[in-house]
């Protein structure tokens, strides 16, 4: 994603980002809760085996997801010894076919630096994965561009990033076939990582769907119309975002539950990881 021709300018830096409740300390929430009803988790199996191969096939590495369609991964995990792991990244691309202007750039630095995404980041430290719900590919797509194009303008040693950067796409479950849908065959970029460099793992389609659409999500989408929006910093209380915080407030505590977590150390057995000793140390911690 190359700079384009100066234009509006958007403030993006770290502090106008959207609002969030602590879920992990929901006592500040007063009688919000109160107002929701008590959520139905449908889907928590699922979210929980999702949860646990996230984990896995990111490996010993900070995660950060990326928008909000994955937003209940993050709350089930930050119910876990994994919290201090994860990281949520509230960005869109919306809006940014024309190009990004040189002002855009910078705040976009700006603000990937405050959450330890710089070049020299990247470098350093425990590897970043970036976590999504993917359907065709295009937020991966501009986030790695924004990336790569710092990267080179810091010269930072890409030969040494390019080993230390991953992708890991939720996609919609389907048969496995040679003429499967694979969103990474569709851009050029991919190849340009080491073959663990962008994975995925699938979902049910109604659970996708309902993650990745129809779910109340805490906080509104931040595209780049809103980079500057200084009322993203203020919480909502609608019933949406009401409905919405109540069932975060419930994923969090399921993965802080003995259930939850017994069930995500069974997943965690399965997966060939079990042989590395970071996974082997954070099934003991869960248990």
């Amino acid at each position: 994603m190359r700079r384009q021709p100066s234009g509006r300018t958007a403030i993006l830096d770290g502090v106008n980002r959207p609002y969030r409740w602590d879920l992990v300390r929901p006592d500040q929430l007063g009688t919000l809760l109160e107002r929701a009803g008590e959520p139905s988790l449908w889907f928590l199996d699922e979210l929980i085996e999702c949860a646990a191969k996230v984990i896995a096939r990111a490996g010993d590495a900070d995660l950060y997801f990326v928008g909000r369609s994955a937003d209940s991964v993050h709350d089930l995990l930050s119910g876990t010894p994994w919290r201090e792991r994860i990281h949520r990244l509230p960005l869109s691309f919306a809006g940014t076919r024309d190009g990004l202007t040189e002002s855009d750039v910078d705040r976009l630095r700006r603000y990937l630096s405050s959450v330890g995404l710089s070049p020299h980041d990247l470098a350093r430290g425990r590897p970043k994965v970036f976590v999504d719900l993917v359907y065709t590919g295009q937020t991966f797509t501009d986030l790695y561009g924004v990336l790569r194009d710092w990267i080179d303008d810091d010269r930072e040693a890409w030969s040494i990033i390019r080993g230390r950067l991953r992708f890991l796409g939720i996609t919609i479950r389907e048969r496995t076939t040679p003429s499967a849908f694979r969103w990474q065959q569709h851009f050029d970029w991919p190849a340009g990582l080491p073959a663990n460099g962008v994975r995925n793992i699938s979902l049910d389609e109604p659970v996708w769907l309902y993650f990745g659409n129809s779910q109340h999500k805490l906080t509104a989408s931040f595209p780049r119309p809103r980079w500057s929006d200084e009322n993203g910093r203020a919480p909502e209380h609608s019933e949406r975002r009401v409905r919405g915080l109540a069932e975060a407030v419930a994923i969090v505590e399921a993965g802080r539950s003995k259930a939850g977590r017994d069930l995500l150390v069974r997943h965690l057995r399965k997966e060939p990881a079990m042989a590395e000793s970071w996974l082997r140390t954070l099934i003991t911690r869960l248990r």
